[in-house]
């Protein structure tokens, strides 16, 4: 995932993030304010992580949280 995106879409994974990370407080996600580096510090930081195994959750619960977004935006047809 490119941090662009990660960064565009910082207010929508906001709130996901908290329930992602459960360790991670209100003052982690404002500090972090959608800056990938900073985020993945804070993962890092509060779960012991590598910084390759923060920057792969980061990418995998991104990547299932659009693919989400995408089912729900579907149109359902008649069938």
């Amino acid at each position: 995932m490119n941090k662009d995106i990660f960064e565009g879409k910082w207010k929508q994974i906001r709130g996901e993030a908290k329930a992602w990370w459960g360790k991670l407080t209100d003052d982690d996600l404002d500090r972090a304010a959608g800056k990938y580096e900073v985020f993945t510090g804070l993962l890092q930081e509060k779960y012991g992580y590598t910084r390759e195994h923060a920057a792969n959750e980061i990418d995998k619960r991104v990547t299932e949280y659009e693919a989400a977004l995408k089912l729900k935006t579907q149109p359902t047809t008649g069938k």
